[in-house]
């Protein structure tokens, strides 16, 4: 990732351009992304559930109303996340008993064996909380934290990568107990970015991916499942109607309305239209959930696919800039590490829909049905609110993006996260 530097010298003649717009000072650019990707959300969500919540409940609209119950409770969460001060989660002691409550969280979720779905034991209370969910924000808070104290030694395998990897191999490893390999993919990559981005040397990096990328492979051959959608990712490549059912239905999906022009199927660029897919109808299995993104190519077509890639690409872009502007570094990785977080979700997502990679769980942030994930990513652009209104007061005037000018006197040294200056403010 590359790192932006601050001129060396402030360049008084220069045109000085007013500043971001702020309300009650904080970032404004990123409330309306993610108001934009909710909204989208909200309508998506009833698409996908009205003829559902019809047949099971008797009510259209049940279902989405418990969509907007979890959004409520989301923006509370945001709010109090926005007027809470972040930086006492820099506390190691409180960052620890964050994680340690989330450890504690996912071991009782074991042994109490509840709310089997899918095979696969994920929740308390009937679905309606999920430790995983909220164990991808407490370990980017431990990690920011236990990072941004430990700058110095990095660099030092005893003290950077070993007792970091076995942190991580703790969470990620009752996870995949559950089982959920995509969650424990998805804390996986963001820690390891965070380690990445705190400073870590290139050696380290390269050592840590290739044992998650053994450690993957053997855990995934030993679940049944996850070896059968490998097979069947691999026959897909040769032959798409080999693919497994889920997969097949999603590219008909995307293909809405199927005409063929030489034999191919033409863009759908526009959709059949909002509420009129027909996949949605029993074809294409969670429909409201993981594959809402194929839902979003037959009922909006490309356009509409393309529209939610953007959004998400300018969540990442604000939430580094809220880095980069950070006060200190705990601040500046938590903003990177929510910013990953949501990235590497959302890809995924697109990635398992499209056929990029074998299937596997996954929701669309901000934008698939389920209330422990809305509340856990709405909490954490709380926090990004918080970091983006706490901003170093050096940020005094934007003369452009990512690049301010400072009032205080230049000593020649570079502000940054980490040795590397993978991250500079």
């Amino acid at each position: 990732m590359t790192a932006v530097s601050q001129p060396t010298q402030p360049d008084d003649s220069s045109p000085v351009a007013a500043p971001a717009p702020t309300l009650f000072d904080f970032d404004v650019y990123l409330l309306l992304i993610v108001a934009a990707l909710v909204a989208f959300g909200l309508l998506m969500v009833y698409s996908t559930t009205f003829d559902w919540s019809y047949l099971e409940y008797g009510s259209p609209v049940r279902i989405f109303l418990n969509q907007l119950r979890s959004l409520g409770i989301g923006i509370v969460g945001l709010v109090i996340a926005w007027r809470f001060d972040y930086r006492i989660l820099r506390d190691r002691r409180v960052a620890l008993g964050i994680m340690i409550v989330t450890i504690i969280a996912l071991g009782t979720l074991l042994i109490l064996n509840q709310n089997t779905a899918f095979g696969a034991q994920r929740s308390f209370y009937q679905g309606s909380i999920q430790p995983g969910e909220a164990a991808k924000l407490a370990v980017i808070i431990y990690f920011a934290a236990w990072l941004a104290s430990r700058q110095d030694q990095l660099q030092k395998i005893g003290y950077g990568l070993i007792p970091f990897a076995i942190l991580l191999g703790l969470v990620v490893g009752l996870i995949v107990l559950q089982p959920d390999l995509s969650t424990a993919a998805i804390i996986m990559l963001t820690a390891w970015t965070l380690f990445f981005l705190a400073g870590a040397n290139i050696f380290q990096i390269v050592l840590a991916a290739g044992g998650a990328v053994f450690v993957g492979w053997t855990v995934s051959t030993q679940f049944d499942y996850a070896r059968d959608r490998l097979i069947a990712h691999i026959a897909a490549m040769q032959d798409l109607k080999q693919a497994s059912w889920h997969v097949q239905q999603a590219i008909i999906a995307f293909t809405a309305p199927g005409t063929r022009a030489g034999g191919t199927f033409s863009p759908n660029w526009f959709g059949v239209g909002l509420g009129q897919s027909r996949q949605k109808f029993g074809f294409l299995p969670a429909a409201h959930t993981d594959s809402i993104f194929a839902i979003i190519g037959e009922e909006l077509g490309l356009f509409g696919n393309l529209v939610v890639i953007t959004l998400f690409v300018l969540f990442v872009w604000r939430a580094f800039v809220i880095a980069r502007n950070a006060q200190e570094p705990f601040g500046a990785l938590l903003a990177a590490g929510i910013g990953v977080w949501v990235a590497y979700e959302a890809m995924l997502n697109v990635a398992v829909m499209t056929a990029v990679i074998p299937f596997t769980g996954v929701p669309l942030p901000f934008i698939s049905y389920g209330g422990s994930h809305l509340v856990t990513v709405l909490g954490a652009v709380g926090l990004l609110m918080s970091i983006s209104r706490r901003r170093s007061p050096r940020q005094k005037q934007v003369t452009d993006i990512g690049r301010e000018r400072t009032d205080r006197p230049r000593t020649g040294r570079m502000d940054r996260v980490g040795r590397s200056g993978r991250i500079e403010y």
